[in-house]
């Protein structure tokens, strides 16, 4: 009688809408991609596993925006999105490159590997408690600090991504996939700022040549994979010079306005009425 009394007296638990786990299906379903894009590295099936990495990046980039449309954000989700782009980004990709070309460095080639986990880490860390401050710049949303993890991915296996279609021995280099794995993790952990996309405005005349270009770029993924690819991930590069300039002509905006708010505040101060 006690214990059916205690289990009446116990709150039920509220039943947890199906819309609210499909932010953490995908991005489960991008945690596969990525260890299955280790698996055909391993079997040397490279184009297969560059298009793991891929799936696994406009997974990530689909998993945050349902779960802000569907209201089923949660810290739970924030956690297990780190730890899949560690994997998908930070893990898989330096593996991948390992198998292609940096053993060939013997031993010494690992170091490439760690190096470039170390740095997504660290990034990854990074952005999580940048993500908790209570009260960030206005402008903050509009850029990242440093290269985030899934287009250092990308950058980082730009040879490869060449090497399907052009100068498949000089991009097989194991001196070149040291080096880009160097300078991209150096730019995952820097100050560096990066465009973030995820506030970009647009007037509506602009809506019907977006659209014409995203039809472009969508019918040349499907024909020309690889140089289109390839092109995307080169215009990032170039991206980011532009976007320390419109970083600095911003910080430089939002500086003085502080200082005019600052000088107003005094001046009302020092009113003797």
């Amino acid at each position: 009688m006690a214990d059916e009394i205690q289990a009446a007296k116990r709150p039920r638990r509220a039943r947890m809408s199906i819309n609210v786990m499909i932010p953490n299906m995908l991005t489960l379903i991008a945690l596969c991609s990525g260890l299955t894009a280790i698996r055909y590295a391993y079997e040397q099936q490279w184009e297969y596993a560059a298009l793991a990495i891929l799936a696994a990046a406009i997974l990530d980039a689909l998993d945050g925006r349902m779960a802000r449309l569907l209201k089923g954000t949660s810290k739970f989700g924030q956690e297990l999105d780190s730890l899949s782009d560690m994997l998908c980004f930070g893990v898989a990709p330096p593996m991948m490159l390992y198998f292609w070309s940096l053993k060939d460095y013997g031993r010494y080639g690992w170091i490439f590997v760690l190096v470039f986990a170390v740095g997504c880490a660290l990034r990854l860390a990074r952005f999580n408690t940048a993500a908790e401050d209570p009260d960030p710049p206005a402008w903050a949303a509009s850029f990242f600090t440093g290269v985030p993890a899934p287009a250092a991915a990308g950058l980082v296996l730009l040879p490869m991504i060449v090497s399907f279609y052009l100068w498949e021995d000089a991009m097989r280099h194991p001196e070149l996939s040291a080096i880009m794995t160097v300078l991209v993790s150096g730019l995952m952990v820097s100050a560096v700022p990066t465009y973030s996309f995820k506030k970009v405005g647009l007037s509506p005349k602009m809506v019907l040549p977006l659209m014409i270009v995203v039809g472009l770029v969508i019918a040349s993924m499907l024909n020309a994979p690889w140089v289109t690819l390839s092109g995307i991930l080169t215009a990032y590069l170039i991206s980011i010079p532009f976007a320390v300039r419109a970083h600095r002509a911003i910080s430089k905006r939002a500086g003085a306005g502080d200082l005019l708010d600052d000088d107003a505040s005094d001046d009302d101060a020092t009113v003797p009425f």
